[in-house]
Parts: structure tokens; sequence; C-alpha cells
């Protein structure tokens, strides 16, 4: 067998594509003396709206940041709720209770991992004041049924888009269907920049402007602070590096989707359940599997110097912060199965072939 490494992520073949570009882009901004919210921030901010299909969109310094400033659009604080998945990155749950509120836990689809929209009705009450659904490991969830139960009870939805940037629901991309759309451009995304950032998309002009205000400490105008906000800002230089990298998503999408092709053509016809993506059309951030036996498949893929990760082997609820809420063991059983069993495989754009029927080897090795 093929010894030689297999990388869970590789970021070097796009930054060497994209060097002689990136540096010259570092070099105009430095001769511009423009650094925070220029022009190239601007345009950012309008081109990503339009590829999404949003109306507006805000920057602002993290995925986690967007998602707290849009729950602080809304005011939302102590004694709220929102529902939400307990299948996700602790950011999901985190930002909730930083405004105070609660975070209520649904169960997921055993399928794509996403919140299950059947499930979400009964947790809504008097004191449901949004619902944050998480498009993960890039798997769109089933957001027309979500929107028409939102609209049917008067809550707003909130996006968790991080790992899902280009995902497609019914035509339409991924955070252009919710009040608000919560990006992460964090290196390992779809859309990675070369540090942190993240991008809110908006649906109702009223919040725009709120929204910048929140992610520069509240001010309308300078040393005019109307608020208490936050230092949250995308910064030139990795704006103008998301433009870049804007012009051929689409085209390592494909590729993404590509590996994924490979790998489910290797797993076929075995115990290893591949991911599924029911409501439209995955982007494969992480392409995760399911096996029962996940702790050996771990052990030959370390043995094989294959990397790997186990994402949410302890979900939300039993994080230690979140034990007060008292959910029991049954309460959640979906999740509490796909924590055990699921195990992330290398995937990204530049991976090839020969990379996947390895990985897909030593998964399916005995002994």
């Amino acid at each position: 067998m093929n010894e030689i490494p297999v990388p869970f992520l590789d970021l070097k073949p796009e930054f060497e594509a994209l060097e002689h570009e990136w540096l010259e882009a570092i070099r105009r901004i430095g001769m511009s003396g423009a650094f925070i919210l220029g022009p190239e921030v601007h345009a950012f901010e309008r081109e990503f709206a339009d590829y999404i299909g949003a109306p507006y969109s805000v920057s602002v310094a993290s995925g986690t940041d967007a998602l707290i400033l849009s729950l602080k659009a809304l005011n939302i604080g102590a004694g709220d709720e929102v529902i939400t998945t307990p299948y996700s990155f602790f950011a999901t749950a985190e930002v909730i209770s930083r405004t105070g509120a609660t975070p209520v836990f649904v169960d997921i689809d055993p399928v794509s991992f996403n919140l299950d929209i059947d499930r979400v009705q009964a947790c809504i009450n008097a004191r449901t004041r949004a619902i944050l659904p998480v498009h993960l490991f890039g798997c769109p969830v089933d957001m027309g049924a979500l929107q028409a139960l939102a609209d049917g009870h008067g809550i707003p939805l909130i996006e968790d888009c991080a790992q899902a940037c280009g995902a497609v629901h019914k035509t339409r991309r991924v955070g252009g269907w919710g009040d608000f759309g919560c990006f992460s451009f964090y290196p390992t995304k779809v859309l990675g920049c070369y540090g942190d950032g993240g991008i809110i998309t908006i649906q109702d002009p009223g919040y725009v402007e709120k929204i910048k205000k929140l992610r520069n400490h509240g001010a309308g105008a300078a040393f005019v602070h109307e608020a208490i906000g936050y230092n949250s800002r995308l910064d030139e230089i990795q704006a103008a590096l998301l433009r870049i990298k804007m012009r051929s998503l689409n085209d390592r999408i494909d590729k993404r989707r590509q590996v994924a092709v490979w790998y489910d053509k290797g797993f076929a016809g075995s115990d290893v359940i591949t991911p599924g993506s029911p409501y439209g059309e995955h982007v494969y951030n992480l392409y995760t599997i399911r096996a029962s036996d996940r702790d050996r498949v771990r052990d030959r893929l370390e043995s094989a110097r294959i990397g790997f990760n186990l994402c949410y082997r302890v979900p939300l609820h039993r994080q230690r912060v979140y034990l007060p809420l008292e959910y029991a063991a049954n309460d959640l059983p979906n999740t509490e199965k796909a924590s055990r069993e699921c195990i992330s495989l290398p995937i990204h754009p530049y991976m090839t072939e020969d990379q996947v029927q390895r990985v897909v080897d030593v998964v399916l090795a005995t002994g």
C-alpha cells in the first residue's frame, strides 16, 4: 500500500495558485493607506450579496460575530429562547448564551445531520425569539419547510452558513432564505480568507444600518455612539483576497463535489454510510461518514498517516456548560448516535482520485 500521508486539508496549492495576485493586492492596499472598511470591503459586500441572492450584506470579523450581531440586532436577551441544533460547532450555542438567552436543542435528521424540522414545532412557545438552523458540513437544511414554519409563527430565522457557502436549496443559495445568513471565512471553509472573517446577508434594509453600527462600537458617525457595540470589522486585505477567491469559488465547489463522487463510488456496497443531501446541493466543506466501528476506523487512519476529524463527538447538550439544561440521554437520540459514529475524511479541491482511493482502502480494511 502507498504509504505517502494524506493530509486532512491542504491549503498550500490554492495559495500557490493565487500568490501573485494576492501579493499584488497587498501592495496596492498598502500604497492606498486604506486598511479598514475601505473600497475592497464595500465591493466585496456587494459582490457577496449578489452571489448569495440576498439584497444586502454586512461584513464582520468572524462567523461567530456574524451570529451574535444577528441575535443582537433582534434584541434577543435574557429570558428569551432560541431553537437550534445540538450537533454543531460550539459557537452556534455559545452566541445564544452570550446574549443571555437560552439555547433550546432539537434533535437532528439522521441523513443530513441538520435540524429535524418536524421536531421544531413542539419546542416553539411564547419565549421563542428565533430559530437558528445550521447547514452542517455543507449540506443545506430544508429551508422551504422551516421558512414556512417560522413565518407561520412570526419567528425570525438566522441561518448558520459557516460551512455551506454556495450550497443550494430549491434553486436558492443558503443565506438567501432567512432574515439573516451568517458566514465564516475561517481558512478551512469553502470560501476562506488568510485569517478570520465573516459576513451577514440581510433581507430587511432596516437591519443593515443597525448591524453596521453594532460592528463598529455602536457608532453611527465618528465618535458618536448610539449603542453598545463590538469591534468587528473585516479588513481590506482579507476582503481583497475574498474577492479574488470568489472568481473561482464555483469551480472549487465543483472539485469538492467530484472528490465526494469518488468517495461515494469507493464506499458503494459497503457498510459505510456516506453523506446524504436530501434537500439540495451539498458543497462538502467536510465529507463525513458514519461507521459503527468508528474507533477501529480511526486507528487504521492514524496508522496509515491519513488525516481525519472526529467533529462534535461531544454534542452541545453534553458540553459541561450546558449540563444544567438537563437533557436526558434519550432526548436527542439521533444526535447521540451521530456523535458516536461520525468521522470526517480528507477533502479539498486539490485531492486526487488516487488519494481518495487510498483513504477508502484504509477505511474498508479489515482487522
